[in-house]
């Protein structure tokens, strides 16, 4: 079970406690034009997901990690990589944090760091990736702090609400590690 401490909070693995978090945040409708969902999850699917958020990236492609600050209080936020690739060394990323009262606390700051650091030592990552709405300043602040470069954009990419809207793609070399 993987466990990555920081400062401030830490990130660990899926539990099948996290099912009413992961219930909410997989059906918050304000974060689903970042996260791409088109319809509501039910609580099965969800405990099916979480039975099997156990098995290897290498498996499944795709790691997601609660992000959490103290032992005895639920999820703030869940972090992802996401089509892993191990043949080309690369893996997208994804990061949400739940509820206004948690954003602009350096939360996403620290877990997108420990990401970083994780993916580039520990699974010898050459790239890291994002797609982020070209809107989403908020987003594009957090990469870009870390290095990740707009290397273009999407036009047209997603409908809204019947507006469609451009995507930009933020990469991150490893040189560091």
């Amino acid at each position: 079970m993987i466990t990555l401490k920081g400062d401030n909070i830490y990130l660990r693995a899926l539990e099948p406690n996290d099912l009413e978090f992961v219930y909410a945040m997989e059906n918050d409708q304000s974060i689903w034009e970042v996260s791409n969902t088109q319809t509501p999850y039910s609580r099965f699917l969800v405990k099916q997901y979480l039975e099997n958020a156990h098995q290897d990236i290498y498996e499944v492609k795709q790691l997601r990690l609660a992000i959490c600050q103290d032992e005895d209080f639920p999820a703030l936020g869940l972090i992802d990589l996401f089509d892993f690739d191990p043949k080309n060394n690369r893996a997208g990323v994804g990061i949400v944090i739940q509820g206004n009262e948690n954003r602009n606390q350096n939360i996403g700051s620290e877990a997108l760091e420990m990401l970083i650091r994780y993916s580039f030592r520990h699974l010898n990552l050459h790239q890291l990736y994002a797609n982020i709405g070209s809107e989403n300043k908020a987003s594009i602040a957090l990469f870009t702090k870390f290095g990740f470069q707009n290397i273009g954009t999407k036009k047209d990419w997603t409908l809204v609400n019947g507006t469609y809207k451009d995507e930009v793609i933020f990469q991150l070399i490893n040189t560091k590690f």
